[in-house]
């Protein structure tokens, strides 16, 4: 259970709302527990003082009591309407306050995370498992509640009024302690499979969802649906088992509550013969019996729902406590780009691989600069503009900009200066204008900016030929759109931000060279007003870039211009010559004229 004790800081932070239910509850069994004195005292009454003579009294005196025990009724009903309004609005407080939290965590978390984990999972966690949460939240802590208070105030009247009957009428609740400290194990136990089968199953739906293209192209959705199907039933399974113990436990409970009511009755009865208590007091005694019956019934219910809320937020607590190596307090340095990004001696390995991405590597981008990186593929590119965007913090050495380490800038400050093109481009469903607006800060955008990022990303007239022009909604992802046309739009998206530092990783990959070199000459019309660094495997993307570096197995192998890397017919040549038949006759013959000069 201290997997729960996360969740204390909400019960401090919602301590009113958990004080006046905790007052609610008391108000409500009290007048819950009053009802049944009421009626002792009434039978009592009745069998010894009050004298019936006619049908008027006897209808005056029913109403008497059918109105005190209605009023009774009523303000237990109101109060317990409180309760509910204070505990559960609590309860979903603190869901959303939790789900924000777990939220957060999502975003602070660094890429390495996200290679060791599924979205299915993490998607499961903040809803399935806070869902479970909550419930404990309560449902849970009302029941439970309840009961404590329930059972204190009942077993003192009991015991006012016959603490030999109390006594044997309770003989069954140690048992049912002793069942539900045995069954809670099995029940965690349980609780944890379900959830873990839980997630298998949605992670496998999302990814189906999510590849359904590629699935439907290789007619592979029995295969697919047999791999569902044989999840869904291990969670079935799972769930089954989880059921059987709860249908088990239940009827037992209320078994021995029955007991205790024959118990009531029966010994009751004897003891009434020698005065020892009255028929009032052993109707108090039923209708005792008879309040504790839910409450205790529902302990099994609730014992789960605590067990599984237990598992539900250890799961939780398993990322939330995850330590970054984004160390925020240490972010006291406003951002300010004013001579060069600097790479010293930086290294870093993958985690959950072991890989070596990066090597001890060294090299500087001077501010208004056109810095561009080369390699093959798996040669630690993307990972170095990871370590760039503070995506992925190194494992040793320093990235800084100007003479501030990256780690000390605040990065609120950072990211508003960058414009960053993925290679892997995201999309969302909603318009072409509201994706390519997405990448601004600025909630004011004019029909001129946006036309302008987009010429310069060459979409403008594909867009201008849509019937819905800049309305055009995309479906999921961007789907309807061929993944040139994603590209260009997220280029657009990224210069209608305007950044200080243009990070282009591999983002012309699904264009045509053509397309690559109209888009590449307008940007170069700019290039001076802003630092932009290339990330390719094709030497077409940056061979007019001011200063290239060329990465192989996580090192620096060879830097320079594209002619100077040329000439040394080193890595970068080798690299060429294999590109060549790509590039137009244009490219070549440049190249020539610069290895003959």
């Amino acid at each position: 259970m201290k997997s729960l004790q996360h969740l204390n800081k909400y019960f401090l932070k919602y301590r009113w709302h958990f004080l006046l239910g905790i007052l609610f509850t008391i108000t409500s069994n009290y007048f819950g527990v009053r009802m049944p004195l009421f009626v002792k005292s009434t039978v009592d009454s009745l069998m010894s003082n009050i004298t019936i003579e006619s049908i008027n009294d006897a209808l005056w005196v029913s109403l008497q009591i059918g109105g005190i025990y209605m009023l009774l009724s009523l303000s237990k009903g109101f109060f317990l309407f409180l309760m509910r309004q204070t505990i559960i609005v609590m309860s979903r407080r603190i869901e959303f306050d939790l789900k924000n939290e777990i939220y957060n965590q999502y975003q602070n978390l660094d890429l390495s995370f996200y290679k060791k984990n599924n979205t299915g999972d993490l998607m499961n966690r903040i809803s399935e498992d806070v869902s479970h949460v909550r419930m404990y939240l309560g449902p849970g802590v009302m029941y439970s509640i309840n009961l404590v208070v329930l059972f204190t105030l009942v077993v003192y009247q009991m015991i006012m009024i016959s603490p030999g009957l109390t006594a044997l009428v309770l003989i069954p609740l140690p048992i049912m302690s002793f069942l539900i400290y045995k069954v809670s194990a099995k029940m965690n136990l349980l609780s944890k499979m379900v959830q873990e089968e839980q997630s298998i199953l949605s992670t496998i739906a999302q990814e189906s969802f999510s590849g359904m293209r590629v699935i439907k192209a290789y007619s592979q959705q029995e295969s697919v649906g047999d791999k569902f199907e044989n999840a869904a039933n291990k969670y079935k399974s799972k769930s089954m088992k989880l059921v059987v113990v709860n249908a088990l436990f239940i009827p037992t409970i209320l078994f021995l509550i029955g007991l205790s009511t024959l118990l009531s009755i029966y010994i009751g009865g004897k003891m009434s013969f020698t005065n020892e208590i009255t028929l009032g007091g052993i109707v108090a005694f039923i209708f005792f019996v008879n309040n504790l019956t839910w409450p205790f019934a529902s302990i099994g219910w609730v014992t789960s729902l605590i067990q599984r809320a237990a598992a539900s937020q250890q799961r939780i607590n398993e990322f939330l406590w995850v330590k970054t190596k984004q160390q925020k307090d240490k972010e006291t340095e406003p951002f300010s780009f004013e001579e060069r990004i600097s790479f010293e001696n930086v290294s870093y390995t993958y985690e959950n691989t072991g890989i070596r991405a990066i090597n001890k590597l060294s090299f500087s981008i001077p501010k208004g600069d056109t810095f561009a990186i080369i390699g093959k593929t798996g040669s630690g590119k993307s990972t170095i503009l990871a370590l760039l965007l503070r995506q992925l913090e190194p494992d040793s050495g320093v990235i800084k900009i100007d003479n501030n380490n990256s780690s000390t800038i605040k990065m609120d400050g950072f990211k508003n200066a960058l414009g960053v093109v993925p290679q892997d481009v995201f999309l969302f469903s909603d318009s072409i204008g509201n994706n390519v607006k997405f990448g601004s800060n600025d909630p004011e955008i004019s029909d001129a900016d946006l036309d302008a990022a987009c010429e310069t990303a060459d979409i403008l007239k594909t867009v201008q030929q849509l019937e819905h022009g800049y309305d055009t909604i995309l479906g999921e992802r961007g789907v309807n759109l061929s993944g040139g046309q994603k590209q260009r739009l997220s280029i657009a998206r990224s210069l209608l931000r305007k950044p200080e530092i243009l990070v282009l990783d591999d983002c012309l990959s699904a264009v045509d060279t053509e397309t690559e070199d109209k888009i590449l000459k307008e940007l170069q019309k700019e290039e001076d007003k802003r630092t932009t660094i290339i990330v390719s495997h094709r030497i077409s993307t940056i061979r007019n870039a001011r200063h290239i570096i060329v990465i192989d197995e996580g090192s620096l192998v060879e830097e320079g211009s594209h002619s100077d890397l040329l000439k040394r017919k080193g890595f970068y040549y080798e690299l060429y010559k294999k590109q060549q038949s790509d590039l137009n006759d244009e490219f070549i013959d440049d190249d020539r004229n610069n290895m003959n000069n």
